[in-house]
């Protein structure tokens, strides 16, 4: 009897996720692929892929020592 309340709710829970799910607004992939584009554009100079990062603040870069004693 457990287990068929427990699948019960979890069927439950599933119709919930699907109806939201199905609320949400879609729109078209050529619109979506679009709005991707331009965003991708306009952030092109802030994109460290594409114009690098300066070395000064690179945190990745491994520290630099003095080798002469």
């Amino acid at each position: 009897m457990a287990g068929d309340l427990a699948s019960a709710s979890a069927l439950q829970c599933l119709v919930e996720q699907l109806k939201l799910e199905a609320g949400v607004e879609r729109i078209k992939i050529p619109q979506a692929a679009a709005e991707l584009q331009q965003y991708c554009m306009q952030n092109a100079c802030k994109d460290a892929l594409l114009v690098g990062v300066p070395a000064g603040s690179n945190p990745l870069q491994e520290p630099r020592s003095c080798a002469l004693l």
